[in-house]
């Protein structure tokens, strides 16, 4: 039985899942399988997948269902102890198992287990993940102390750089398939662990998100998705300041999604629901903007980042 099973979705990613897969098979830790769900692609992934002979890969091929179905089936078919996941226009550095078996050796009842990453805008447009109260370069194995104060500004559990006990999914349950195209299932699953479970960290850069991949599913049009209830743990929030804040990050950015889509009547039931004292100037200030400024302000942050390698967040 391997250690790892390596859960990669596939839909539609010929420019980019042979990066993936060989930054799988460039890994110092091999005792993994790798299982990959195509999810119904239409254009040459499962040619380009069929290339390799790996005996550690299992492929299986559903129509179009949606990630979470699809990281679903993988979970179900796998064998190994800890669940990984790795999404096919993302890399990870031949370290990045070998850190999280570091890990679990030394927090083996955590109930899931995260790592440093970057996030790639483009070619000139880099940086390092930002956790709050968290050095993200410091080579550290910790336990974090409040999973959700240090996830309001860049997520502690990013899904392409964690991995969850078979165990710990047996208990909280799998991916919520009732959200749709990256609406926030993953958000939605972690909060659910680290309710329940410690949350282990290795502050060691081993994965690289690709946010400038084509057909990426949180490019997905805003009003056909279907957004994570984040009203589920209204008990738990009264009772978790740290929660509440955390819950009013994912709330101020889902608002301004739909305030960008032209939906102003969901824009405000969000924004309602928030508390401002959990908000910095630059939010506030955001929230209030109209929607041709808001535009305006996208189009000037998105060619700074593009063009000038400028980095600008309303989180930090």
């Amino acid at each position: 039985m391997p250690f790892f099973s390596i859960i990669v979705p596939l839909y539609n990613k010929e420019n980019s899942i042979a990066n993936t897969l060989e930054s799988v098979f460039n890994q110092t830790y091999i005792d993994y399988e790798v299982v990959i769900v195509n999810d119904g692609s239409t254009d040459h992934s499962e040619e380009i997948v069929n290339r390799y002979t790996d005996e550690r890969i299992h492929y299986f091929s559903t129509k179009n269902n949606g990630v979470s179905k699809a990281r679903n089936l993988g979970i179900e078919k796998a064998k190994g102890k800890l669940i990984a996941f790795l999404d096919a226009d993302d890399y990870w550095y031949p370290n990045h198992l070998e850190i999280v078996f570091r890990l679990y050796q030394k927090f083996p009842d955590a109930g899931l287990f995260a790592t440093s990453y970057e996030k790639r805008f483009n070619a000139k447009s880099t940086f390092l993940a930002n956790f709050k109260n968290i050095d993200a370069n410091s080579n550290t194995l910790m336990i974090i102390n409040d999973f959700f104060e240090s996830s309001t500004i860049d997520a502690i559990a990013w899904t392409s750089a964690c991995a969850v006990p078979k165990k710990t999914l047996d208990n909280i349950g799998l991916f919520d398939t009732s959200i749709t195209h990256g609406a926030g299932e993953d958000t939605d699953l972690w909060i659910r662990i680290a309710l329940k479970y410690k949350i282990a960290l290795a502050t060691y850069v081993t994965a690289t998100y690709n946010l400038d991949a084509n057909n990426r599913i949180s490019k997905t049009d805003t009003l056909k998705r279907n957004f994570q209830d984040l009203n589920k743990f209204e008990k738990e929030e009264k009772t978790n300041p740290s929660l509440k804040n955390y819950l009013d990050q994912n709330r101020y950015s889902i608002s301004l999604q739909y305030k960008a889509a032209g939906d102003s009547k969901t824009a405000r039931k969000y924004r309602e629901e928030i508390d401002y004292k959990n908000l910095n100037i630059k939010q506030k200030i955001l929230l209030t903007t109209p929607k041709f400024l808001y535009s305006f302000f996208k189009i000037i942050r998105r060619k700074l980042i593009l063009s000038a390698g400028i980095k600008l967040s309303a989180f930090e």
